[in-house]
């Protein structure tokens, strides 16, 4: 992702980041409301939640329109699909590459290689103990 894709990808899980963000998705998903009733249901300002719905709305997860004095808030359901979307592509990507590691790897199966010698843990605490554990009188 890169470009003007990747600022959209950033702006919508920041967006998602935000509990209160996503609270505010969850009840707009059932039903429109206006931004008045949602800052209802918080204990911050008005300003507060209006602010949250603008970087939902930025960032492609709701929707907004006038009626009247009121701002109508809902959430568009194509928007979780490009969160997924987004999310798939990660995976993917991050699959694919454990995918090449693992080839460059010995086989777990086949045992240690040729100089793998086991390693030893230490004999006891007193040997883990740095100088400076012990004090000046060591």
């Amino acid at each position: 992702m890169t470009g003007e894709t990747g600022r959209a990808v950033d702006r919508l899980f920041h967006a998602l980041a935000d509990a209160t963000r996503r609270d505010i998705l969850r009840r707009c998903v059932r039903d429109e409301l206006s931004v008045s009733r949602l800052a209802a249901a918080y204990p911050m300002s008005f300003a507060a939640v209006q602010k949250h719905v603008t970087v939902l709305e930025r960032a492609g997860l709701v929707t907004k329109r006038r009626r009247g004095r009121e701002q109508l808030v809902r959430t568009d359901p194509d928007a979780v699909g490009r969160a997924r979307q987004a999310l798939d592509e990660l995976e993917s990507a991050w699959r694919a590459r454990v995918d090449r590691m693992s080839g460059l790897l010995p086989d777990a199966g086949a045992g240690p290689g040729p100089g793998d010698a086991p390693r030893a843990g230490p004999a006891s605490d007193e040997d883990t103990t740095t100088h400076t554990e012990k004090g000046q009188d060591g």
